[in-house]
């Protein structure tokens, strides 16, 4: 797959792509259904996805509270395996913000891109002040040349397929509520951090990963599918993970603490990532070592009862 950053300079050959838009956050079965009409829409040229680096949301309100759910670089490798051969991951600066609806679609779809065809869904705005709508965008592409097609909201569970709806369902602790709107887990990819090795010296070592930027999952244990991208341990394995902040050890900045079962090797600078299948409990504070081994001891059986019956 090809990552495009600069609608100003692309090559012929980036060129007369058919395209979806949109931020695709956690590339759910809604953004999938867009690909899939993007996809048919001309099949005989490059499949193409036009998407932004930062989210625009984060551009507008860079203090909000995290709420991607996925990074950058977890996206653009979810839509290269969905098939996609162009990402046009353009920087959302002061310069893109400020383009009319009508400047976006001529300047950057058209001129800038080259698009042949693209496809957004029905809620999808764009240009400044959030001013244009789908029938604006198809009025355009008649006018410049290329062609248009809205995609309908997905229902599911009677309520829409979107990453609110998504974030919402982590955050309540429901990660297979979560993974049916997804159409796949909902992982938390990155290097594995150093810690305090306290896990190590109760007799659960645990690969450590930092969640900032990230929407933070409901606080607890999670029965998870751990896999290793790479180096000599790449591979599927099974395991428990701990998201929160530890208030047992008085520390308060959230991250992920994975306790691979039946694993033993070094994964420090390693990439990895982690599925949330199954929220076990809620994050607690335990009266001494001993309660919270117990409990870690029973968090384990859970989990491998659980992940065995996948």
């Amino acid at each position: 797959m090809r990552i495009i950053s600069d609608y100003q300079f692309v090559e012929d050959t980036d060129r007369g792509a058919t395209a979806a838009i949109g931020n695709f956050d956690g590339v759910h079965l809604g953004h999938r259904s867009v690909i899939e009409l993007a996809r048919n829409a001309a099949p005989e040229v490059p499949l193409g996805i036009v998407t932004f680096d930062p989210h625009p949301r984060a551009y507008f309100a860079p203090h909000s509270a995290p709420f991607q759910l996925m990074s950058s670089a977890a996206r653009a490798s979810r839509l290269e395996k969905l098939g996609v051969e162009k990402l046009y991951q353009l920087p959302f600066n002061t310069a893109l913000a400020s383009l009319s609806p009508f400047e976006f679609a001529d300047k950057i779809l058209h001129r800038g891109l080259g698009l042949r065809h693209v496809v957004v869904g029905a809620d999808f705005c764009f240009g400044k002040g959030r001013a244009g709508t789908s029938a604006d965008l198809t009025e355009y592409g008649q006018q410049l040349g290329f062609g248009v097609t809205t995609a309908p909201l997905m229902a599911q569970y009677e309520q829409t397929v979107s990453s609110t709806a998504i974030r919402r369902a982590l955050s309540e602790g429901r990660p297979r509520d979560a993974a049916a709107m997804l159409g796949h887990w909902h992982r938390i990819e990155g290097p594995v951090i150093g810690g305090e090795q306290r896990g190590r010296e109760l007799g659960y070592p645990t690969a450590n990963m930092s969640i900032d930027g990230l929407h933070p999952p409901a606080f607890g244990v999670y029965a998870v599918l751990a896999d290793v991208l790479e180096g000599p341990h790449a591979g599927s394995y099974h395991g428990v993970a701990s998201m929160g902040v530890r208030p047992m050890f008085g520390e308060n900045k959230p991250n992920l603490e994975t306790f691979i079962f039946d694993f033993k090797g070094d994964l420090y600078g390693t990439a990895i990532s982690i599925a949330l299948v199954e929220h076990l409990r809620p994050e607690e504070n335990f009266d001494s070592l001993e309660a919270l081994i117990t409990q870690m001891d029973a968090d384990s059986a859970r989990a491998r009862s659980i992940l065995a019956a996948l």
